[in-house]
């Protein structure tokens, strides 16, 4: 069999196969890989270094399927190269258990390197991902040794490049020159409304060439010598990221519905499917089949794959002997070993460190244990100064400079969330980024999948509170405390002082399995005295007994954040008056519900039924921890533009409210 045919009944393959799944779950979009097929061949045949039989080999070449929807079209590559992904998984696309969902799903299907659904997300995931290799290789390569040496790949289509996010994400992608992004584009002109010409006409070539991307055209999707001489040009192309813009044609091969929007999101129906078949030379009565020769010519991707892996391990092994302390390094962080040294660095601050704002606090923290994390990197969305995220001796990360630690994502929440994503998604990289917290809705979409695939991104979230001041309601979160809490496997910690602060850093980074975000207050708050009060050591269990009087309690007062100074004040106060009471420390629920029952109950007692919980944001899910015979201090309303101590007077966060409320509450 000749090449030419070879290739050919190759991408048929792919193209039977995922049309094959999308009619048996009777759900799918079956329409992307019958016309991204053969650029997709091209790329996982010729270009692709991978190695199926090990999919965590450190030095692969990543690809992400922006166009998740595509879904099919990846896992027939996956199960044809090799990949643990069987024929029978390949049958069970989009059912209960699978390893074949709607959208892929990273951790769940061997070479899935990204979750990606919500168009432009996987874009700006391989964003994130060529950022980690840039810092990665400037950070530990040598001359002789490119141990961190591989390309981003990956397809999108009209939605990726719709949606906000992959403008953003491919501006700052521009700017930063990142050589080792090539993204094929699947230009088939048809959305599920139909035409693109509907809302889509801007000229794509020119816009990203004005983003500093180098960009080529293939004009026809089935040309493979034009796809592979479009991939070489841009692998060459070291200071540019590339787009290639591919025409194809959604649904290629369908009599009736090639070229439509109906093939977009709906199997081709038994009838078009066989008429399809025929269309490709294919036995319509044959379901999910592979031709031998086919399946020879991709599983020796497990032969040449493996070859590659070893070449890169001799290097290694190389490298270690020449650069052995550095090399120890790099293995260690991609292991996630950090040592204990950077606990050790970590601030302590006495009472007579003053009132601070959390934001500086964390500041400090960061800069304290930066030298000891030499992959913790990340920036703000142009709000460095206010969210003190910048770390002091370590440079930029810029074009020249990739072994910088700071970011600049620029006015760019959305895509921030999602490149923090990409970068974490690379074993042993810390990445956090900041912004204001009522800026985080921009960032809800990544912070969402982050959640799903278990990554631990970190955001530093300051300004979290009407404590902002006379910036007003536009730029107050309020519900946003509350809405974030609503995400499974999602941490949100608001410290009460510098020392929480720090103990929510060190929570920050040794947790693993999902985002956290740390909400950190502009003005200025007490640092508690630890002499007097609890020490903040408990911090991780998400809630804390902070201070208690000798005699058993009558009201227990809950604060989180810089509204735990008032809770303190209003204690010392319902002391005097005869009062006694409990205060807890609440920076986490969601640390809180993971502790034992035992010691919640020893926190929240339940015999002491008068509880107050103040918060400055909206009261949703306080009544859990108040119980029936307890109250609420919080906002129900948008805030104002006026300085904060005016605003919290206002709004009734202060120590006499507090002691007025648990009074009214006793009565």
């Amino acid at each position: 069999m000749s090449d030419t045919a070879l290739d050919q009944l190759c991408i048929n393959t792919i193209r039977t196969l995922s049309i094959d799944g999308v009619q048996k779950a009777k759900s799918g979009h079956p329409g992307m890989p019958m016309g991204a097929a053969a650029m997709a061949y091209v790329l996982w045949t010729r270009f692709l270094n991978h190695n199926p039989a090990n999919p965590h080999w450190q030095n692969r070449d990543r690809f992400v399927l922006s166009a998740g929807h595509g879904s099919m079209l990846l896992y027939s590559l996956l199960h044809l190269t090799g990949y643990d992904l069987s024929l029978d998984d390949l049958k069970s696309f989009r059912q209960f258990g699978s390893k074949t969902p709607g959208h892929p799903e990273f951790h769940l299907t061997a070479g899935v390197e990204t979750t990606t659904g919500p168009l432009g997300q996987g874009f700006a995931n391989g964003v994130g991902m060529a950022i980690a290799e840039k810092y990665m290789a400037a950070q530990y390569n040598r001359p002789n040794f490119d141990v961190v040496n591989y390309f981003v790949y990956g397809i999108a289509g009209d939605g990726d490049l719709m949606e906000g996010v992959s403008s953003e994400a491919a501006s700052l992608a521009g700017h930063l020159k990142l050589g080792n992004i090539i993204y094929l584009y699947d230009d088939n002109h048809i959305s599920i409304d139909g035409t693109t010409d509907f809302a889509f006409t801007e000229d794509r070539v020119k816009r990203f060439e004005s983003y500093g991307w180098h960009v080529r055209s293939v004009a026809d999707g089935n040309n493979l010598e034009g796809i592979d001489k479009a991939i070489r040009e841009a692998q060459n192309e070291k200071d540019r990221p590339s787009l290639i813009t591919v025409r194809t044609h959604i649904g290629f091969g369908s009599p009736n519905k090639h070229d439509t929007g109906e093939v977009h999101g709906t199997p081709l129906g038994d009838e078009e499917l066989k008429l399809t078949k025929k269309a490709y030379g294919w036995d319509p009565e044959k379901f999910f089949y592979i031709p031998q020769e086919a399946l020879a010519h991709f599983r020796a991707a497990l032969v040449s794959g493996n070859a590659k892996e070893e070449k890169w391990r001799a290097c290694f092994a190389e490298y270690k002997k020449a650069h052995t302390e550095l090399a120890t390094e790099l293995e260690n962080v991609r292991e996630g070993k950090f040592g204990d040294e950077w606990k050790k660095a970590l601030p302590v601050f006495g009472p007579d460190a003053g009132s601070m704002a959390t934001r500086e606090a964390s500041g400090k923290v960061l800069n304290a244990i930066a030298p000891h994390l030499p992959t913790l990197i990340g920036g703000s969305a142009d709000l460095r100064p206010s969210n003190n995220t910048y770390l002091k001796n370590y440079g930029e990360f810029q074009p020249g400079s990739y072994d910088g630690r700071n970011f600049h994502f620029g006015v760019r929440e959305h895509a921030m969330g999602s490149i923090l994503n990409g970068m974490t998604l690379t074993d042993g990289i810390i990445p956090f980024g900041g912004t204001f917290l009522i800026f985080s809705e921009y960032m809800r979409p990544p912070i969402r999948l982050a959640a799903i695939m278990g990554i631990r991104p970190i955001y530093v979230f300051t300004h979290d509170s009407i404590g902002l001041g006379e910036d007003g309601p536009t730029h107050q979160p309020i519900e946003q405390l509350a809405s974030l809490r609503t995400i499974p496997n999602m941490t949100l910690l608001r410290p009460a002082d510098p020392n929480e602060t720090a103990e929510a850093w060190k929570y920050a980074i040794e947790h693993r399995s999902g985002p956290v975000a740390i909400a950190l207050t502009r003005q200025k708050v007490a640092t508690i005295d630890r002499t007097k009060y609890a020490a903040a050591k408990n911090f991780s269990k998400g809630a804390y007994v902070l201070a208690e009087s000798s005699t058993k309690p009558d009201i227990i007062l809950i604060g989180t954040g810089s509204e735990v100074q008032f809770v303190i004040g209003a204690y010392e106060q319902l002391a005097k008056n005869g009062i006694a009471a409990r205060v807890v420390s609440m920076p986490s629920w969601e640390l809180f519900e993971r502790q034992p029952k035992d010691y919640r109950e020893t926190v929240f007692t339940p015999s002491i039924k008068k509880r107050l919980a103040v918060e400055a944001g909206v009261p949703m899910g306080w009544h859990k921890y108040v119980g029936d015979g307890g109250a609420i201090i919080g906002i129900t309303k948008f805030g104002a533009s006026a300085p904060y101590e005016v605003l919290y007077k206002e709004y009734g966060f202060t120590v006499e409210n507090v002691v007025k409320k648990a009074e009214e509450l006793l009565q």
